[in-house]
């Protein structure tokens, strides 16, 4: 069902980021196209904070499937909520699913190349 998790950084200065990942902590990845790169992230574990509510921060977290299609249908039969309908982006099939007391989340069928298995 989820294939991968595509975790996304915001950075003022992307370059120096993206230079930071490659060069420094040397991740493989790929390119996407025009030098945006896209990396293998390691093995990860996700934990679930509490957040001063005014705090500074913004993180978005998009899983990954290989048919969102079929993938939207197993989980709505699970009980998720999807808040979004199915859009067809540039990048990838995307929609959004509710996370109980923590927001949203993106779940995806990516049309570039991944990282997770490189």
């Amino acid at each position: 069902m989820i294939t991968g998790a595509h975790t996304i950084i915001y950075a003022g200065y992307a370059e120096a980021a993206r230079a930071f990942f490659r060069d420094v902590l040397e991740f493989p990845h790929v390119d996407a196209g025009a030098g945006w790169l896209i990396f293998k992230s390691p093995p990860a574990e996700l934990a679930v904070h509490p957040a001063d509510p005014h705090a500074d921060g913004v993180t978005e977290l998009f899983l990954m499937c290989d048919d969102l299609a079929a993938t939207v249908t197993q989980l709505k039969a699970k009980g998720v909520e999807f808040t979004t309908d199915i859009t067809e982006q540039r990048w990838g099939s995307v929609t959004t699913l509710a996370v109980p007391g923590a927001g949203t989340i993106g779940l995806y069928q990516p049309k570039h190349d991944t990282a997770y298995d490189l």
